[in-house]
């Protein structure tokens, strides 16, 4: 039986980009698909009671931080606690993710490439140049996969995946969602790993 998580996660999502690397060694693990879901990040807060980042009282703000710093330790991954370009505009970024899946591709490699430009390599995901380049490293043809994903129906999946999200319980990301069960949060990770061993 084929194993299907959804994946609800924000492209500037520290913790979703902390997660890249376990999450894929358990869906290699398992042979699993993924439907990668990238959703509004204000959105989510406006709607699912969350707050964004800079507007959250001093001391969360800082634990913050020295939560960022011991995962990112802890996982040994490479990480910029203060990105150049963090925050920016996702939405174009998250419409060429569902512009690869609605052309059969695998949107993984994107995705993930797309969180590393922000937490470890200083891009911008607001430009498009930028991501043409990034599109193109991950091996699409650039024009034709931005074209796409400006058309009124990515945005409209873009809009419709989010309202979906709230509609499924997930306020945070990264959300993975297995056998309508919902794990948040990169530090879940092995919680989904065993749920997809049973």
């Amino acid at each position: 039986m084929t194993k299907v998580i959804d994946y609800y996660h924000f492209l500037l999502s520290p913790w979703s980009y902390l997660g890249i690397k376990h999450f894929n060694s358990v869906v290699a693990k398992h042979g699993a698909i993924v439907n990668y879901k990238p959703i509004s990040v204000m959105d989510t807060f406006d709607n699912m009671g969350g707050t964004h980042p800079s507007k959250r009282h001093p001391s969360r703000i800082k634990h913050r931080m020295i939560e960022l710093k011991r995962w990112s330790k802890h996982l040994d991954i490479p990480m910029n606690f203060e990105p150049a370009f963090w925050p920016a505009d996702q939405t174009l970024a998250a419409q060429m993710v569902y512009a690869i899946q609605e052309a059969g591709g695998n949107a993984g490699p994107f995705s993930d490439a797309i969180l590393t430009a922000v937490w470890a390599q200083d891009r911008n995901i607001a430009d498009e140049n930028t991501l043409a380049d990034i599109a193109r490293e991950c091996g699409f043809a650039s024009d034709t996969l931005m074209a796409q994903a400006k058309s009124d129906a990515m945005a409209q999946t873009y809009s419709k995946t989010t309202q979906e999200a709230h509609e499924r319980d997930v306020f945070g990301s990264p959300t993975y969602i297995y056998n309508g069960e919902n794990f948040w949060g990169q530090d879940r990770i092995d919680f989904l790993d065993k749920a997809l061993s049973e």
